[in-house]
Parts: C-alpha cells; structure tokens; sequence
C-alpha cells in the first residue's frame, strides 16, 4: 500500500468519520487515549464492515496538515504494539505504524485492524465506540451486534445435502453411541432402541436427518473429507526435543472423535518426581492430568474457525504441552472466563460444541478452561499460558515445577485464592502484573520488590523456609556495595572493571539478568567516582579504579 496515496485518500473525507480520525498531536501524545482511540476505531471498523481503521498524526481538524513530532525508533514502537495488546481484548494490536513526508509536514499514520467477528475490543477493561466524531463508550446495542456475529453465522450447523449415513464411520457411531448412554444414563435403555438416523437427531449431529457439518467432522470417514473442504479436519501431533528440532510426527483425521484418543495415545505424559516438605519420599505424579489433556484438544476442535483451512495442532517438549487451534478467542479474556467461572454466551461453533457436549467431548456448562488451571494447581505446577495473537489460540501446560518456592507457597497455603495464585504465576515466571494484581499480592503481603522484578515476600519465604532465596533475591543496602568497591581498592591498589563485575556479581539480587547487573555495577562505579570515593588512573577504555586522594 503507497501511504502518500492513502494519506491523500485520507485528507479528502469531507469530514472525520467513524473509521478516520486526525489529531495534532504535535509533539506527543496521552497512552490512555492513544489506547481508548484504538479501542473504538477497532469496533467501529468491525460494525462498518471495514478491514481497518486509521488514527493519523500531524493533522488538524480541518483536515489540514500541521506536522507531528511524534517519533518512536523501532525498538520502541514494537514496545508501544506490545503495551497495547496487553491492554486490549484478545491482544489485538495495529497492524502497522507508517509514517509519511508531507510537503507540509511529518505524518504518522496508526493502521488499526477490525475487531475479529463477534469479538468487540476492549482497552483497559472498557469497549470504546464512535459517536460521530466524538469519543464515547460503545453502547450495549453495539457490544450484541458485534458479539451476535458468531451466533448468527455457525460453520458447524450447515446441513450437507450429498452426505448420508454411509458416509459416517461405524466405529466412531458406535464409540458416539457409548457415550451418549454415559453421559445421559437415564436414557441408556431408550437408546438401544434406536436406530442410527434417530440416534444422531437426538444427539444433535444431524437436523431432521440431515448430514450436518459437525457430524462429518466427529463421525465422518477419512474419505469423506471432501464435502467440507476448503476446511482441513486434522489434527497433527509434533514431537520437538531440548533444542527445538522434529523428533517425530503424525496427522489424524477424521472422525476426530476417534482422533481425540489417538493424539492422547501418543503423547508420553511421563512420570514426574519432586521431594515434598517433611518427608523423605519422592512425590510421583503424571506430567500431565489426563483429563486436561483431553479439554486442551477437545476445546481447539469445539472452537477453531474451519473457514481459515488450518490445522489443529498439538506440540510436545520435553516438559510442556502445547496445543493450537486458529480463529479468535470468543470470551475474549482468558482471565474473565477463570475467575467468573460461568458459562460462556457465545460459541463459534455451537452447533458443533452442543453436539461434543452431548458425546461427552467438552463441559459446555461452563467451567473447561478453569480446570485446566486448578488441575495445575494442585501439582504446584505454573498455571496453563495462553497466547493470543495473529487469529490463533495456543494454550501451553507445563510439566515441572519452575520455581520452588512458588510451589511450596502453594503446599504449604491452601487457602490463596485462583486470582492470587494467576499472579502469583506471573511472578515465577517473570511476566509483568498488571495494577490490580500488584494490589492484590502487596495487600496479602506476598510478594517485595519493585516493578518489575517481584519475589516472594519475606514473612512467606520464612513460613515456607526459604530464607536463603528470599536473601538471594532481597539487594543489600547501596551503601554496602559501595564499601565493599572502596574497601578492595584500598586493599588492591587498584581495580579493573573485571575486577569490581567479581567482587560484586554474586552479591547482587537474584532476580537480576546479566545486562541488569552490568548497569548496577556501572552506576556503583559513577556514584563512587562522583562522591570522589575513587578515581581513574586509566584510560577511559581501560580504567583502573584507585582510592581517591
């Protein structure tokens, strides 16, 4: 896309409009309304059945080009994309950030991509929309039209007039009907009775007897394939070793309700062994809980988006699970649908997802995802990761305990809540908390530090006898490194910086990287300098550090 051209397209609207619009911002702008901005061009688009929206820099109400000094290297407008979609529903994100030389000035032009269908943007918690050219909270009407697309249109229920019962695999009607009776136990006798074409009315697979696209893809024969493509009804398992590189391989088909089983047979889910406290047995559990392997697969095939003709996919690591499916997350917040612990509104598939629900396949009553998480819970091990991004969902289920003292806290304090547990999660893994959980986890008095580097808090790590890590992790007072620095060059003589990075890199905290390190260091050595504590009686590329006199 020539941007002079779309610019020009841009400056002849006769007026800012629901998809357009222009700020000044001459030398800079607010992040909060940068996002609320986003937010309801997002929507907007969406409802305007437009692939993308525009916010342009350097331009006046009047459509007239002022200039905008508004400048973000590329390192840092990756970073601005990244705090978006941290922010946002679905870590939805612009689709590009472009930037133009007018004759009359700089302009900086924002590509907003359209909320995916049935999924409205929020930033920070809030939906945003367009009221003309003001900025408004998206009404309720507009939340339903937009949430109302997926339900409206549902892949899974379209009936396939040149499919017949011959097209179904017996082993998979037979598995289905199996089932059925165990699910709904009450009618076990009842279903003996009936024959195939009623069996799959009452299950809803089919609509008065019609081959349904959700019945090919559970109980279709592999030859049958055919009637649904371009959709690619597979599931492809992937075996990587430590260094990332294809051990093995395999690619199932339909009827995926028989494939569900195949992919579980060939994933290892071995035995996983740590000490618990106060004993001197090792604990031994599988890697993985069974039945969040079957949900993680299970929830990719009730909810990928047939019409991008992908496949699902399940990759196995060493001591992780990760399963994928394309199409956008429909709640919207993985976090929401945890913590509310109720039934969703809307299924991409629920023709599809009812059908699952009845052969025992999904728990559509809500409460799948939340599973998931507690089952790692109770191994101590990091809650389920979700990755929302490029119209994909991939969830990753560790196997190990990654941090010891997050597991312990766990053990020895069965009443955190689910909400303390996720941040808490977040801290072991090194991942930014966001306001609410940071007051959440100080209030409990869970975790010290400061953002971003948290660690868990000294009256928790003396409970769950981690005194050690807790020191390891707490900085000693600045005024103790720059003492040691003073006292070793009075000792040495002089000092190098290998010399100072030596003495003073195991003392450091825990948590501190090696770049992070390097800079406190740095700045010990400037503070001692500039307190004329030490001089250099080097060169600036080779400094040797002596006492000052």
């Amino acid at each position: 896309m020539n941007m002079a051209n779309k610019l020009n397209a841009l400056l002849a609207l006769t007026a800012e409009n629901e998809v357009v619009e222009f700020k000044e911002a001459k030398n800079g702008y607010d992040f909060t309304k940068l996002g609320k901005y986003f937010s309801a061009l997002c929507n907007e688009a969406n409802l305007k059945r437009q692939p993308a929206a525009w916010l342009v820099f350097g331009v006046n109400d009047h459509r007239q080009v002022v200039g905008s000094n508004f400048r973000l290297a590329r390192k840092d407008l990756d970073s601005l994309k990244e705090e978006i979609a941290n922010k946002t529903t679905n870590r939805i994100t612009f689709v590009e950030i472009h930037e133009v030389q007018h004759a009359q000035g700089r302009v900086v032009l924002f590509e907003i991509p359209a909320a995916p269908k049935g999924l409205p943007v929020a930033f920070d918690g809030h939906y945003y929309g367009r009221d003309g050219e003001a900025l408004s909270p998206l009404n309720l009407e507009e939340i339903e039209r937009i949430r109302a697309q997926v339900t409206l249109e549902d892949w899974s229920a379209v009936l396939v007039p040149e499919a017949g019962l011959v097209d179904l695999d017996e082993e998979a009607l037979r598995v289905a009907r199996q089932n059925f009776k165990s699910k709904f136990p009450d009618k076990a006798a009842e279903v003996e009775g009936w024959d195939d074409a009623t069996f799959l009315n009452k299950a809803k697979l089919t609509i008065k007897g019609k081959i349904t696209r959700a019945a090919l893809l559970l109980l279709g024969k592999v030859e049958a394939e055919h009637f649904l493509q371009p959709a690619d009804a597979k599931v492809r398992w992937l075996l990587k070793d430590h260094q990332g590189n294809d051990r093995d391989y395999a690619v199932f088909g339909m009827p995926l309700l028989l494939a569900v089983d195949k992919v579980y047979a060939k994933i290892r889910n071995l035995k996983y062994r740590y000490m618990r406290e106060g004993t001197l047995f090792p604990e031994e559990i599988d890697q993985y809980e069974p039945y969040a392997i079957r949900e993680a697969l299970n929830n990719c095939i009730a909810h990928q988006d047939y019409t991008l003709s992908g496949r699902i996919n399940v990759i196995e690591r060493e001591e992780s699970l990760t399963f994928t499916n394309l199409g956008s997350f429909v709640p919207g917040d993985v976090r929401r649908v945890v913590m509310e612990d109720a039934p969703e509104e809307h299924y991409r598939n629920r023709f599809l997802a009812t059908a699952m629900f009845n052969l025992k396949m999904v728990d559509t009553a809500g409460g799948g995802i939340r599973k998931l998480f507690l089952f790692q819970r109770v191994r101590f091990f990091p809650m389920p990761d979700y990755e929302l991004t490029n119209n994909r969902v991939m969830v990753t289920l560790t196997g190990k305990v990654l941090d010891m003292d997050y597991a312990r806290l766990l053990a020895r304090d069965g009443g955190l809540s689910l909400q303390e547990i996720i941040a808490l999660d977040k801290v072991q893994k090194h991942q930014p908390l966001d306001d609410d959980e940071e007051k959440l986890l100080r209030a409990k008095a869970l975790v010290e530090g400061r953002k971003p580097n948290y660690f868990i808090a000294q009256p928790v790590a003396e409970k769950i006898g981690q005194k050690a890590s807790y020191s390891k992790n707490r900085a000693f007072d600045k005024q103790y490194y720059l003492d040691l620095i003073c006292k070793a060059a009075g000792e040495h003589g002089t000092l190098t910086r290998k010399d100072i990075d030596e003495l003073l890199w195991n003392k450091l905290p825990e948590w501190m990287d090696d770049k992070q390190r390097k800079n406190k260091v740095t700045n010990l050595i400037t503070e001692c300098r500039k307190n004329q504590k030490i001089t250099n009686s080097g060169t600036d590329t080779n400094p040797k550090w002596v006492l000052f006199k």
